[in-house]
């Protein structure tokens, strides 16, 4: 039975979520089309655009993507903590990025910037005349506030967007997108470590790569180049420490666990990609290797059930996932009897 998406989403269960969408009508999101032989790969760049652009509007991070033929893989952490801290000012500003303000809200901005011309020492919303039209209009920016830490809004803004440019360039109207997208819910760091692997590996898995490297349009290919920039630059007798070690519109590896960054190291997380990546394409260099990534061992995680986990994530649970024991008291917890698993 399908979920309300309130249901589905619950950030204080956890911050990272796992979403789906894919195309309808034989639509191509990118790659080419067998029928009309039609190349669609430039919309690649339209969606890896738009979902950065969204990252940086939104108090939303993207901890891995995939963008395959007919649909594409998100991995977000949603920073409520951090929109709830935005100055109003700065909730208009980046509401505005995306679409039209309001004359309640222009009337508002106008107020303020008068009043502080008239007193310099106004700081703050308390020392504005609140009027029933200021009141009324700092609701609408509080509501603002809180679709900019929203996926479904996000979600909203990145599918609208491309379903709009897609069918002026196939001249069509119509669906774009089979349905509303489908979320996890990443409950511990197993399910999120195992979950951005799957959606990294999705070229290796699907046979249109076979290596991280040769994987377009995919978090792991960015943080691999963007990685080896940053030893290049080391090797150098004079380092340019202005080149970062990780993609900056990426979600950061820090090694700690910290809700506002992913909790392992890169270094340890590209390790393990690349093991698994040659554990399941068998023409690739080195596949049998007997030198497991320390990481699962330190996560207690047998590589039958890592393997396992990164082929059929998205078969392996429904909307959420983790452990047997946190599936288990999540659900007690929301009034449900189970959450799928095949644990």
């Amino acid at each position: 039975m399908t979920r309300a998406r309130h249901s589905q989403i619950d950030l204080g269960a956890t911050t990272f979520y796992h979403v789906i969408n894919r195309c309808v009508r034989r639509s191509f999101l990118c790659g080419e089309d067998c029928y009309s032989r039609k190349n669609y790969d430039h919309r690649r760049q339209w969606l890896t655009d738009r979902i950065k652009l969204l990252s940086q509007v939104f108090s939303i991070d993207i901890a891995a993507y995939a963008i395959m033929s007919n649909h594409y893989h998100l991995v977000l952490h949603v920073d409520q903590y951090r929109a709830k801290n935005w100055s109003l000012d700065e909730v208009i500003a980046r509401w505005t990025v995306l679409f039209n303000g309001h004359q309640l809200v222009d009337d508002y901005v106008r107020n303020k910037v008068e009043q502080e011309n008239i007193d310099p020492g106004i700081d703050g919303v308390e020392n504005i005349q609140c009027d029933s039209h200021t009141v009324a209009a700092i609701a609408l920016i509080e509501e603002w506030r809180s679709r900019l830490y929203d996926i479904s809004w996000f979600m909203k803004c990145l599918n609208e967007f491309i379903a709009r440019a897609a069918n002026k360039e196939d001249n069509c109207t119509g669906k774009f997108w089979e349905g509303r997208f489908k979320s996890q819910a990443l409950l511990d760091n197993q399910a999120l470590l195992s979950c951005m692997a799957y959606v990294d590996l999705n070229p290796v898995r699907a046979g249109v790569s076979h290596s991280l490297r040769s994987s377009d349009f995919t978090s792991i290919q960015e943080r691999i180049k963007q990685h080896n920039a940053y030893q290049q630059q080391l090797d150098k007798p004079i380092a340019d420490i202005s080149v970062p070690q990780q993609p900056p519109l990426l979600l950061p590896f820090t090694g700690v666990d910290n809700t506002n960054a992913i909790p392992f190291s890169l270094s340890d997380y590209l390790a393990l990609t690349d093991w698994s990546g040659r554990h399941i394409d068998s023409n690739k260099t080195g596949y049998i290797d007997a030198n497991e990534p320390k990481i699962l061992e330190e996560l207690g995680i047998n590589q039958e059930t890592w393997l396992e986990a990164i082929i059929h994530f998205r078969r392996q649970y429904g909307s959420f996932a983790g452990s047997e024991k946190i599936l288990r008291s999540h659900a007690h917890s929301h009034g449900a009897s189970w959450h799928k698993s095949t644990h």
